[in-house]
């Protein structure tokens, strides 16, 4: 059984993908400083699965807290790199936080990996990475336009920093660029659980309509889109989960050091945010309170990708709809609510 060091294992896509490796026959430890998660991650994750996984209250900034982990656990194999600030809108307002916080921890992470020879390192990057791009659905040979915000920087630059250490260190490295992660494992164990005002959609979606904000923002009707709203490509957290999975262990049974492959992951359909809205109105039956807003900084006419790549290489399925995803992040919603 391969251990796998999973970062941001108590966040929302490291706490899914936790979930899915263990259902996968691997053992899995945590590190999560807990500054933009909860814990309670750790308790779903055993309710589903029955495993107790340890968690490492450390901040990867931090190189030696980090070796730590290390010198504890020599037979890390692998290490799935989640943890990193995310929001767009928080980045334009504090770029030197993100990029501290998402380079430096990247950079120690790696020294760490060669020095412990854990060979496969999956990296959480970020359809931002394009930028505005010229042309869409986008490939993973799509050409990089200048990111729009400094988060969208930080993947770009952590992108660069893994494939030029992958050209000389026994390191295989897979990047992941996904798209915009959305509902919640159906068992309502875990699902996404922002620190205060919601900075994606669906979370504000499912706030909104169960009555913790009085009213949420759409940012921009005057777009050059169907009905002048950005567009995105929403995918169900359980579909990327169930891909970093498939990617360590295409990185274990080819087994090359010094490599370095570039994986999207998204449905391969953009959806606008009033369609997703309307896609939530459907499934719970509710009439959403919204506005319309100015355009946010940051923010992106339209992407989504083109993922037949990753379904052919890894033999990645997309399991979830539009519908599953705003079901099951409304289940989670209301399971929350009844907790509380």
């Amino acid at each position: 059984m391969q251990t796998i060091l999973v970062t941001g294992g108590c966040g929302y896509i490291g706490a899914h993908t936790i979930v899915d490796l263990i259902e996968n026959g691997f053992n899995v430890i945590s590190v999560d400083n807990l500054s933009r998660s909860s814990e309670n991650s750790l308790a779903g994750i055993e309710k589903i699965t029955g495993k107790k996984v340890k968690n490492y209250n450390i901040d990867l900034t931090n190189a030696q807290a980090a070796e730590s982990i290390f010198t504890e656990n020599p037979n890390i194999t692998g290490v799935i790199h989640f943890a990193a600030y995310k929001a767009v809108g928080e980045s334009v307002e504090m770029p030197l936080a993100y990029y501290e916080n998402n380079i430096f921890s990247l950079v120690n992470l790696l020294k760490l990996a060669v020095k412990y020879n854990a060979m496969h390192f999956i990296f959480s990057s970020s359809c931002t990475v394009y930028g505005n791009p010229d042309t869409i659905p986008v490939t993973e040979q799509t050409p990089l336009q200048p990111a729009a915000s400094p988060y969208g920087a930080t993947k770009q630059m952590g992108e660069s920093i893994i494939k030029d250490t992958a050209f000389v260190a026994p390191l295989s490295t897979i990047l992941l660029r996904y798209f915009n992660p959305v509902g919640a494992h159906p068992s309502t164990a875990i699902g996404e659980l922002p620190i205060g005002r919601p900075q994606n959609l669906v979370p504000a979606i499912t706030q909104t309509a169960i009555g913790k904000l009085a009213t949420m923002q759409v940012y921009g009707d005057d777009y050059d889109t169907r009905d002048g709203s950005c567009i995105r490509d929403y995918i169900h957290v359980c579909d990327i989960a169930r891909a970093h999975t498939l990617a360590l262990q295409y990185s274990i049974k080819n087994n090359q050091p010094k490599s370095c492959e570039i994986f999207n992951l998204g449905t391969g359909n953009g959806i606008t945010v009033l369609e997703a809205i309307k896609a939530f109105e459907k499934v719970s039956g509710l009439a959403l309170n919204y506005q319309i807003g100015p355009r946010r900084a940051g923010d992106i006419v339209a992407i989504y990708a083109n993922n037949d790549y990753a379904v052919k290489k890894l033999g990645w399925e997309i399991k979830y709809s539009l519908e599953d995803m705003m079901r099951t992040a409304w289940d989670w919603e209301k399971s929350i609510a009844a907790k509380n």
